[in-house]
Order: structure tokens, then C-alpha cells, then sequence
């Protein structure tokens, strides 16, 4: 395929004004050699890009897909120069590193900004993941370092134990719950759940087992930090499954943490890089900075 970026923008700019000759304007191009690049790429694709009107275009089916494509292929250059351009500012390197929910939330934040204060020039780009999606990732050797549950095997990886992550059921002190020493999953499934927006992580991973018990949880609210789900439980508005860690350094008189039975809730989580595959420097250094004693390591 023989496109260019000039070529991409080209297109995306001529759907986004609605005309081949304001597409052109915005492109710097002359209408005469957007026409001619448009066509070459209909051509290139054997098929019809553009619905052409006396009012204006608009992309077919196909030029849809094209636009789709177009958009995502010019954000990752956008994104390639900013962070090589970073360098050429004194950038001395960059860490990708994938997070679990819980980890992202409680356990990264005091180690990241220790390790970022003591390397000036070093930035990590820290995603959020599933631990399923981490191992791929890792696997494919798309990311430095991952941090997941020990739940997930971990095939073709180098991983050492990080933290205990115990998973507990937040119920409010005057629950009748509250009076439990501990409780599995499956004794509340008729109770109404206080959960983290869908697409989280942790969100699928509650509901996916909660599935596995022939049920669906009743969710009377869904919320996207865990500061706002302990509020919420507080308040008696439903029970949740969150981790242990989240109760530390925060004033939850109004909360009981009730451990969970199941076993999925009982685990660790794992520092994990690509097996037989170096690690950049700086990589190393984060690593090294993670399971330092005093910083969380096991």
C-alpha cells in the first residue's frame, strides 16, 4: 500500500471539512494534486473513498475505515516525535510500565514520585491494564515492566513478588454483615454493590467471577476512584469488593473490611519483565527502585 502521511492527513482533513477544496486548503495543497492523491488512494484500495456531492463529500463505508486508520496511524506519529523530541531536551530516557487497578491506585504512587524526584530526566508512560492484558503486552514486548495478580500465569516471564493485595468486602459499620469475621462472594450476591466503572480492570475481574457464579452483581452505582467507593459504601448505598490497601492512610470509622473467602482474592502481586530479553538502564533502575526494601517489596 502505497500511502504517505501527507496522503492520510490529506484525507482526514477533507472529511473533517466537508470538501475536497477546503481539505486542500487546510493540507497546503492545490486542488488539482489532492484530487489527484485522493484518487490514488481509491486506486491503491480498489474501492470508493469518498461520496462526491455538489454540497460536499462524505466517506463511504470504506473511507470510514480509512478515516479510522488515518487518525490512529497520525496520533502515533504525533506521539513518536513528541517523545523523541523529548530527548533532544535533555530527555535521558523513558520506562513504560503497565499497571493492575489496585497497584495504580495505592501501591505505585509514593515509589513513582520518589524514583522520578532522584532521576530528573527519566519519565515513565504508566498505563493501566488488566493483569491478563499486562502479560500479553509483556509477552509481545510492548511494555518494560508490568505489575499484576499472581492469579494470571505468567508464561515466558521474569517476575518477582512485589506486594500482598488481599481483596476484602467493604460493608458499613452498621451493616449486619459488619458482625462477620469473613465472608466468600457468593453469600452476597443478592445485596446491592457499590462498583468501579465498567472497563476498569478490577470492575471485570469482580464481575467475571460473579458470572462464574451463575449471577449477575446489582450495581446501584458505579464510580471511578476508590475514594469515591469507600464514600459511597459509607453512606449505605451498597456493599464492594476493593483491596485491602485502600483503607490505609484514610479515615474509614464508617467502613468494616470483611476478608474474602475465595481464593482469587487472597493474592500478591508480581514485578514482571520479558523474560531472557535486557533491560534498558533506566528500566533497571525503576526495577531496582520497586523492590527496594522500604518501598513495598516482599
Amino acid at each position: 500500500m502505497r500511502f504517505d502521511l501527507t496522503d492520510l492527513r490529506l484525507f482526514v482533513n477533507v472529511v473533517e471539512a466537508g470538501t475536497l477544496t477546503a481539505g486542500a486548503e487546510r493540507s497546503h495543497l492545490s486542488l488539482a494534486s489532492a484530487s489527484q492523491r485522493v484518487l490514488g488512494m481509491e486506486e491503491t484500495l480498489g474501492a470508493a473513498l469518498l461520496v462526491r456531492r455538489k454540497s460536499g463529500v462524505q466517506p463511504t463505508e470504506a473511507g470510514h475505515t480509512l478515516l479510522q486508520h488515518a487518525r490512529r496511524v497520525l496520533d502515533q506519529v504525533e506521539r513518536l516525535r513528541a517523545e523523541v523530541g523529548a530527548y533532544g531536551q535533555g530527555l535521558q530516557g523513558r520506562v513504560r510500565l503497565l499497571s493492575n487497578t489496585s497497584a495504580m491506585a495505592r501501591h505505585l504512587p509514593q515509589v513513582l514520585a520518589r524514583f522520578l524526584a532522584e532521576h530528573p530526566r527519566v519519565s515513565i508512560d504508566l498505563q493501566e491494564r488488566s493483569s491478563v492484558e499486562i502479560v500479553e503486552e509483556l509477552q509481545a514486548g510492548l511494555a518494560d515492566l508490568g505489575i499484576v495478580s499472581d492469579a494470571v500465569a505468567t508464561t515466558g516471564l521474569a517476575c518477582q513478588a512485589w506486594v500482598r493485595d488481599e481483596l476484602v468486602l467493604l460493608v458499613p459499620r452498621g451493616d449486619a454483615l459488619a458482625a462477620r469475621r469473613a465472608i466468600a462472594l457468593a453469600e452476597v450476591m443478592e445485596r446491592d454493590f457499590v462498583g468501579l466503572a465498567s472497563g476498569i480492570p478490577l470492575q471485570d475481574l469482580v464481575a467475571g467471577h460473579a458470572r462464574r457464579l451463575g449471577k449477575r452483581l446489582a450495581y446501584r452505582i458505579q464510580v471511578r476512584s476508590f475514594d469515591a467507593l469507600c464514600a459511597m459504601v459509607e453512606q449505605g448505598i451498597g456493599v464492594a469488593v476493593a483491596p485491602r490497601a485502600v483503607l490505609a492512610g484514610r479515615r474509614s470509622h464508617g467502613l468494616k473490611a470483611l476478608p474474602l473467602r475465595d481464593a482469587w482474592a487472597n493474592r500478591h502481586l508480581l514485578v514482571c519483565a520479558r523474560e531472557g530479553s535486557a533491560l534498558p538502564r533506566h528500566a533497571k533502575l525503576l526495577l531496582d527502585a520497586l523492590l527496594a526494601p522500604g518501598d513495598g517489596a516482599t
